[in-house]
């Protein structure tokens, strides 16, 4: 089912097959900001990331001495959600936990996605609500991927304090024990795609809290994330798209045990607690 919301300028869909963003469209030039999923490339437009972020060591974790599997960025963006609310600038979608995510996930919960539209910015609420009877272990991201239409090195990321980013080193799509330091130019990364020949640019610690992507350095569109730490920046090697990915949590390490509860950068929540985070895009 596709949602759509719109206001005079602006219009936003929704999938519920993953409450995945797919569409952000400003009337005035019809211009798309949201990447088109070519499959060529990535076919996925801005994905879901829970109840994990980024890779398990062997897709593997264990809980009660059992064993389970959970593929990259988990299972959330492969699962249909149900609409709670709709009107024509808001959209709750929710994910409740079912024999299906248990055999892979042994916690009860509930995930809530609600979408506003507001001007001309995409408000995205995520609330985590643990049904457990114990604390329940979870990462919880964004992957949106925009679209570029015209050379990628003709774009930079605009950071909102100037700052020196250590980026950590994948290793087989893992943390490694490396890391890299980037500094930024007053604020600004150039864009080039041999920053992602090893894949994502991986940021354990950051302090900005708005990045704007630049085109031509102008203005373009701006992801605002105070309520999380960590961010993951991604396209592919030629690909037309750049993804800036608000994240709570990021993959194993190379040395993880595979406690989910011990593993780097998980949340705990306590039973009967609700998790509440969010992030917006604006377009400029």
């Amino acid at each position: 089912m596709t949602i759509t919301l719109t206001n005079s300028k602006y219009s936003a869909k929704i999938n519920s097959h993953g409450a995945e963003l797919f569409s952000f469209k400003a009337f005035q030039n019809d211009q798309e900001y949201i990447w088109d999923g070519n499959p060529d490339y990535w076919a996925k437009h801005a994905p879901i990331l829970f109840p994990i972020v980024g890779t398990l060591k062997n897709n593997t974790y264990y809980h009660n001495e059992k064993e389970y599997h959970l593929l990259r960025h988990g299972f959330a963006r492969d699962m249909n959600f149900e609409v709670a609310h709709c009107s024509k600038t808001k959209v709750i979608f929710i994910l409740k936990s079912n024999d299906e995510t248990r055999n892979r996930y042994p916690f009860d919960f509930e995930l809530q996605l609600m979408y506003t539209l507001i001007e001309n910015k995409i408000l995205l609420s995520y609330q985590v609500i643990n049904c457990d009877s114990q604390s329940i272990p979870f990462s919880i991201g964004a992957h949106p991927a925009f679209a570029l239409n015209v050379p990628f090195e003709n774009y930079s990321l605009a950071f909102n304090r100037q700052e020196t980013l250590a980026c950590s080193i994948l290793e087989n799509d893992l943390i490694s024990n490396r890391s890299l330091e980037i500094e930024l130019q007053n604020k600004i990364l150039p864009l080039h795609y041999s920053l992602f020949e090893n894949d994502a640019l991986v940021f354990k610690t950051i302090h900005s809290r708005e990045i704007t992507i630049l085109k031509e350095n102008y203005p373009y569109v701006r992801i605002t994330f105070e309520d999380f730490n960590n961010l993951g920046v991604w396209t592919k090697v030629s690909a037309p798209f750049i993804c800036v990915e608000p994240w709570l949590g990021y993959a194993d390490s190379v040395d993880a045990t595979g406690n989910l509860f011990e593993k780097e950068g998980i949340l705990i929540l306590n039973k009967n607690e609700t998790f509440e985070a969010q992030f917006s895009i604006e377009i400029l």
